[in-house]
């Protein structure tokens, strides 16, 4: 395999752009291609089988056509329903954001008490209770599926008024629960840390799942000698949307804080590993 073929992520919407924009930091020499899911999202609500045949329809595209050389599940509903699938199938590594988000607050906590915010579907699938056991039994992990958030952030409202009274109204309930660490289990609340770190109170450590998936990428490449030789400017980056890619670059572009235009494109996925893309602009 090419190691200066490029890395690509996948995810339901925008709450992808969170990793990305970590990945872009740490990884300069890295060239990614992102696909967000947006016309079929939420996948918190879908039945697994979707989740995974959409996960899969992502992932073969990228990997025909775009050739990249490792896939980084930036959801965590597809990680925790398509993961294992994934690894098993695919050819290339793949990384969900469940793990590192998992071993980050088992590490980090003092008093034992986490709490999770994340979709319905994986709060569901209990991905975060089983890898977090493997840190201690006696690790206590109370779990709130929050999608409403997601749509304050596809919406484009997540700097408002209103979205910080949702987050405030919603997240009162662990004012009475002691926790000291709570998981961001779903890549876009990252964009409502300010509002969500406010609502917990300042006691309360975030972790953000999807920056600790990074720190993962980065030993991947190492473990598989897959780093690039080639300094890629990450302006030159791509990003696929199943929607409006106006709505998705406006969103992108005040995220990732970019001052030259982004190249985001439409991207229809017909079926199975089968996709067809338009340039968007």
């Amino acid at each position: 395999m090419n190691k200066n073929n490029p890395i690509g992520m996948v995810d339901s919407g925008v709450g992808g752009l969170t990793v990305i924009k970590e990945a872009q930091k740490q990884l300069p020499n890295e060239q990614f291609i992102f696909i967000g899911d947006t016309a079929r999202m939420p996948y918190g609500q879908r039945p697994v089988d979707e989740v995974i045949a959409y996960t899969f329809q992502m992932a073969n595209y990228l990997m025909t056509e775009k050739h990249i050389k490792l896939l980084v599940i930036a959801c965590n509903t597809a990680t925790a329903a398509a993961l294992p699938q994934l690894q098993l199938q695919l050819s290339i590594p793949v990384i969900g954001v469940i793990q590192p988000g998992a071993e980050a607050a088992a590490l980090r906590t003092k008093n034992k008490k986490i709490g999770l915010i994340a979709t319905a579907g994986t709060v569901n699938s209990k991905a975060y209770e089983n890898q977090i056991a493997d840190y201690g039994q006696d690790i206590t992990l109370m779990s709130q599926a929050e999608p409403d958030f997601v749509q304050l952030v596809e919406s484009n409202h997540y700097k408002t008024a209103i979205a910080q009274k949702v987050v405030s109204e919603h997240l009162a309930t662990f004012k009475e629960t002691a926790i000291d660490t709570l998981i961001l289990g779903c890549t876009h609340f990252p964009l409502l840390a300010s509002f969500i770190q406010v609502a917990v109170g300042p006691e309360v450590q975030l972790i953000d799942a999807g920056r600790e998936t990074v720190n993962l990428i980065s030993s991947y490449l190492d473990t598989y000698d897959l780093k690039s030789e080639i300094k890629y400017q990450h302006d030159n980056d791509t990003y696929y949307t199943t929607s409006d890619p106006e709505m998705f670059k406006l969103i992108a572009t005040q995220w990732l804080e970019r001052h030259n235009e982004l190249d985001v494109r439409h991207l229809n996925i017909i079926g199975t590993g089968e996709a067809q893309h338009l340039e968007g602009k």
